[in-house]
């Protein structure tokens, strides 16, 4: 190493004295630095170019709950911002799994494109709502784990303990400023399962969860046409049109839907429908779409104005 500096360092005529990659006049002024951040910027703060500190927490978990339980605090310095729509209803055909595409800050939207459904293993899927990074980081950890299961005991976890698996990791951050709402679906020995699971550790079993801020949108049209002998195309169209309903009425979620089944099989990704052509147009020939656009006026083209001439003619 100190062969290949001195090839590139100054002359000695120039630069009295050479330490490291740092040619000094002073030994007794850099007698403390070493290699890496010190060695190679720490010189910097002397020359009177301002050096960034980091403040020193003793209880950083008591510091997030200070400044960003929104819960308790509506005036907390730091909000972190929701806004999604994901949903999951389990029937006799297997589980439907659909969510939307839209990230939001605040009120800009920072993408279009996220991918909110993360593929655990083959027959696992995750949905994501609350923190995009908290969701991504500890659903991809419980993928790593459910591996490992499936390597120590030579068969695939149960969609019952990697979601008490992913509820337990999360627990033991409560208070700590994760924001996480997810929900785990799969296929195992038991048939088709579907749980919830969330950052305070609170976990559920059930038949239909939607997570998000346009869930309570998505629920009007499921609570609608859900039942438990749908059909497999009918339970997709289901899933397609209460993401566009949440899509269409919630500013938070939006610009796409992606569409996933679990089957005894594996999970199979079925599509990508755009919300804006869904609601003029209808998904396009796809099993199950009933044809035409899903927006009210599209369904009610000409029959108000109709409606309201034979009003006015028969008063």
């Amino acid at each position: 190493m100190n062969t290949f500096v001195s090839r590139f360092a100054p002359s000695s005529s120039a630069l009295p004295h050479s330490k490291g990659a740092i040619a000094v006049e002073d030994d007794e002024k850099y007698s403390d630095l070493t290699w890496g951040s010190q060695a190679g910027f720490g010189h910097l703060g002397t020359k009177g170019i301002p050096s960034f500190k980091v403040p020193s927490l003793a209880d950083p978990s008591a510091f997030l709950r200070m400044h960003t339980d929104d819960y308790a605090d509506p005036s907390c310095r730091i909000k972190i911002q929701h806004g999604t729509t994901t949903l999951a209803f389990r029937f006799k055909g297997g589980i439907i799994v659909a969510v939307d595409s839209r990230a939001t800050a605040g009120s800009y939207i920072a993408s279009g494109t996220v991918k909110k459904v993360i593929e655990i293993n083959p027959y696992l899927l995750g949905t994501m709502a609350g923190g995009a990074a908290d969701c991504q980081y500890w659903e991809t950890y419980l993928g790593i784990e459910c591996r490992l299961h499936e390597l120590r005991n030579r068969e695939r976890i149960s969609v019952a303990a990697a979601s008490k698996f992913l509820s337990n990791l999360v627990y033991s951050y409560k208070g700590m400023g994760l924001s996480m709402g997810t929900m785990i679906c799969g296929w195992d020995k038991t048939g088709p399962a579907l749980f919830y699971v969330d950052s305070d550790g609170t976990r559920l079993k059930g038949d239909i969860f939607s997570v998000g801020s346009g869930s309570t949108y998505a629920y009007g049209v499921l609570d609608q046409g859900y039942h438990w002998d749908l059909s497999d195309e009918d339970a997709q169209e289901l899933g397609r049109r209460s993401i566009y309903a949440a899509g269409h009425r919630d500013a938070y979620s939006g610009n796409t839907i992606n569409l996933y089944h679990v089957k005894e099989q594996g999970w199979e990704f079925l599509g990508n429908y755009d919300v804006t052509k869904m609601h003029y147009d209808g998904p396009g020939n796809v099993p199950g779409a009933t044809g035409g656009g899903y927006g009210y006026e599209v369904r009610t083209a000409g029959r108000s104005a109709s409606d309201a001439d034979a009003i006015d003619t028969s008063a």
